[in-house]
C-alpha cells in the first residue's frame, strides 16, 4: 500500500494541503502472513492470559513493565489491515522488533475483513491485532470480538477516541484527500465540484471498506448534505456513474504505481506517504476545499488473540510520543491531547490551521449508521450502473 520513509520532509505536499484548505482499509496489496498459531505460541498467549485469552479485564489489570516482559515472551505479533505502507506502519513494526525483539506478521484486508476474520476463527483466532475504520468499533463490541487495553495515556485521549475498557481506540486521525497524477491529469481538482464540472475518473475503493465510505460521505458535505443527509452524495456519484467516470480499481499505491488510478479519494495519512513512495508519476495530495472529513481508525485487539500481550504493547507504542510522531509525520493527526510535536518536525507535519474546516466525526454510532447506509444504497442504486 504505502511504505513510508518516516523522517522525510512532506513540505511540498503540506504546501499543496495548504492551498487546499485555505477553505476545508482501504485495504490492497495483501502481504502474505504466515502460521501464528503453533502449539508454543498459543499455550504461552494462554499462559500469560491467565489461561483465558477471552478475558477482557486482563490486560488492563497489567502494568506497563509487566505487559512489556509478558509480550516479550510471546514475542510476535500478527496484525491484520496494518500494512507497513499506511500510516507508516512500518516504523511501529520496525520499533516493536529493535526494542522488544517482537517479530511482526500483516496480512492486509478492508475493516469489514478484519471483523471476519476475527468472528470466523473465534476461539481458534490467528491474529492478535487490527486496525478499522472509526464506523466499525461498534460493530467490533457489539459481535464481542475484541478485548480491551487501556493504555497509559488514557486520561489524555479523548472520549469521542476510545471505546469502553479500551476495546478499541483511536490513535489518530486524517482529512480526506485527492491523490492526483499529475503526468496524467493537467488540471488538478481541488475540490469535489471541480470533479463535478470535469471529466476526471475518480476511484475510491470497494464501498464495504473504511476508505470508500469515508470518501462517500465527505462528498455529502461538498453539495450541502451530511450524515443524515447522504442524497447529494448519491446524487453525484450516480451521475458519474452514468458518465463512466467511477474508477472501480481499490486505492492501492500499486494501483497508483501502475498508473490505473490518475484521481483517487484517500485519507491523508495515505495520500502523503503515497505521494513521496511513488516515483514512476509525479503525484500530488489535495485536500478538497467543500467536503473534507476528519477521521480516525480504531485498533481493535482480537478477543482471541494468540499474543495478546504483544497486542496491547503495540497499542501502547501507537500512543507513546515516538508513535504519535511518525503517525504525525505519515501525514495523519496524533490524537494525543497532550502531545505536542518537536519543533524540529512542525514544517512537516498537518497542522491545525491547515484543517480548520474539516469535519471533525466524533459519534462513532452515528457514523457507522451513515457508513451502513451509504454502503446499502450503493449497492442498489450505484454499482448496478458501474462497468469495469
Amino acid at each position: 500500500m504505502k511504505r513510508s520513509k518516516k523522517l522525510m520532509g512532506l513540505t511540498a505536499v503540506i504546501m499543496g494541503v495548504v492551498m487546499a484548505t485555505a477553505a476545508c482499509g482501504s485495504s490492497g496489496g495483501a502481504a502474505e502472513t504466515k502460521a501464528a498459531d503453533s502449539a508454543a505460541s498459543t499455550e504461552a498467549a494462554t499462559e500469560a492470559a491467565g489461561g483465558d485469552t477471552s478475558a477482557a479485564g486482563d490486560l488492563n489489570s497489567k502494568t506497563v513493565d509487566e505487559l512489556t516482559e509478558a509480550a516479550k515472551s510471546e514475542g510476535e505479533v500478527v496484525s491484520v489491515g496494518m500494512p507497513d505502507e499506511w500510516a507508516d506502519w512500518a516504523s511501529l513494526w520496525k520499533t516493536m522488533s529493535d526494542t522488544y525483539g517482537i517479530s511482526h506478521n500483516d496480512t492486509d484486508m478492508s475493516s469489514s475483513e478484519e471483523l471476519q476474520m476475527f468472528a470466523t476463527e473465534g476461539e481458534k483466532g490467528t491474529k492478535d491485532i487490527g486496525d478499522v475504520g472509526y464506523g466499525f468499533a461498534g460493530q467490533a463490541v457489539s459481535e464481542d470480538l475484541v478485548q480491551g487495553y487501556k493504555t497509559s495515556y488514557w486520561d489524555s485521549v479523548p472520549d469521542w477516541a476510545k471505546g469502553e475498557d479500551g476495546k478499541w481506540m483511536v490513535a489518530y486521525t486524517g482529512v480526506t484527500t485527492f491523490l492526483v497524477n499529475t503526468d496524467q491529469v493537467d488540471k488538478v481538482p481541488t475540490s469535489w465540484q471541480d470533479i463535478k464540472d470535469g471529466d476526471y475518473k475518480v476511484a475510491l475503493g470497494p464501498l464495504t471498506g473504511g476508505n470508500a465510505q469515508a470518501a462517500f460521505i465527505a462528498s455529502a458535505y461538498a453539495f450541502g448534505g451530511d450524515m443524515n443527509n447522504l442524497d447529494p452524495a448519491f446524487e453525484f456519484w450516480t451521475e458519474l456513474a452514468k458518465e463512466g467516470r467511477i474508477n472501480t480499481l481499490d486505492i492501492t499505491q500499486a494501483n497508483f504505481e501502475s498508473g490505473e488510478i490518475s484521481v483517487g479519494v484517500v485519507w491523508s495519512f495515505t495520500g502523503i506517504p503515497y505521494s513521496k513512495n511513488i516515483s514512476q508519476y509525479k503525484m500530488q495530495a489535495v485536500v478538497p476545499s467543500d467536503g473534507c472529513l476528519q477521521n480516525g481508525y480504531a485498533s481493535v485487539i482480537n478477543k482471541y488473540a494468540p499474543h495478546p500481550n504483544a497486542a496491547a504493547l503495540t497499542r501502547e507504542t501507537m500512543f507513546s510520543d515516538e508513535g504519535q510522531t511518525y503517525l504525525a509525520l505519515a501525514g495523519a493527526i496524533p490524537t494525543r491531547e497532550d502531545f505536542t510535536i518537536a519543533d524540529e518536525y512542525k514544517d512537516q507535519v498537518i497542522s491545525k490551521d491547515d484543517i480548520a474546516n474539516a469535519v471533525l466525526i466524533s459519534d462513532a454510532d452515528a457514523y457507522s449508521a451513515a457508513c451502513e447506509t451509504a454502503k446499502t444504497r450503493w449497492e442498489e442504486e450505484v454499482a448496478p450502473l458501474l462497468v469495469q
